[in-house]
């Protein structure tokens, strides 16, 4: 059986690797003598401007995260409200204009689902939802023109949000500032790895920690930077959920009975 780890610790088990073979590269220098500098305030004072980095990238991914999370239960409320009239409408009016629309909408919710997971592209989905003004025409004789503008209201709404889930989707967060921040803790984790600490323990017990921390925080920004990832197995334990959705799914199939 494959060991599947909490979503909260897949992060933690993809750093660990990575500062064991510092570990291992620190071991090998203080072995063969190539331990070359000397701990000072210089070296405190990158590490200080690397969190202040940190610190910037990550009050930036936090607002477009808090967005992206609002993003899956809007979507689902504007689509449940259109198939809410559809089906009124079909009980009422005993419509198969009604049906079809409400079937088209079920449709679309799935679109959008594997949209999510990047089995159908942007455009493809756009055009989709595009074809529900033929839909909403139909309805027009069956209902009262301010509920026409509201169908088509919501559905100005989704098309809005798909929007900005593909912009936050297919860019990154300030590629300039994860640059620099890589760089400087690749250079630290170096000058770790040659820095004279002693005694020899201690200078492991920093080592692991300090590189622990600048390596994870990089990783935690960039599953930041893209709530939804969930197309990638490597990125799982920061996404933004898909629930609203998914129950809408399931009352949906029950909506029309």
């Amino acid at each position: 059986m494959r060991f599947l780890p909490s979503p909260r610790f897949r992060l933690t088990l993809r750093v660990v690797p990575v500062v064991l073979g510092i570990l291992v590269l620190k071991y090998i220098a203080h072995r063969y003598g190539w331990e070359y500098l000397s701990l000072n305030s210089l070296f405190g004072a990158i590490i200080s401007a690397n969190v202040f980095l940190v610190g910037f990238l990550i009050s930036g991914v936090l607002a477009d995260y808090k967005e992206s999370e609002k993003i899956p239960g809007e979507l689902a409320c504007s689509l449940e409200t259109i198939l809410d009239e559809c089906v009124s409408l079909n009980k009422t009016k005993q419509s198969p204009e009604a049906r079809a629309c409400f079937l088209s909408v079920r449709e679309l919710l799935g679109n959008i689902l594997g949209w999510f997971n990047k089995k159908q592209k942007t455009g493809e989905l756009m055009t989709r939802l595009s074809a529900l003004y033929t839909q909403f025409s139909s309805l027009e004789p069956l209902t009262q023109a301010n509920f026409i503008v509201r169908l088509k209201q919501e559905q100005s709404s989704i098309r809005r949000m798909i929007t900005r889930v593909h912009t936050i989707r297919e860019t990154s967060f300030n590629p300039t500032a994860y640059a620099i921040v890589e760089i400087i803790t690749f250079i630290l984790s170096l000058g770790l790895i040659c820095m004279r600490i002693d005694p020899y323990y201690e200078s492991m017990f920093f080592v692991a920690f300090v590189s622990f921390i600048l390596i994870y925080m990089v990783l935690l920004i960039k599953d930041l930077d893209n709530p939804f990832a969930y197309y990638d197995a490597d990125n799982v334990s920061e996404e933004v959920s898909l629930k609203p959705l998914l129950d809408l799914e399931r009352r949906a199939a029950e909506m029309m009975k």
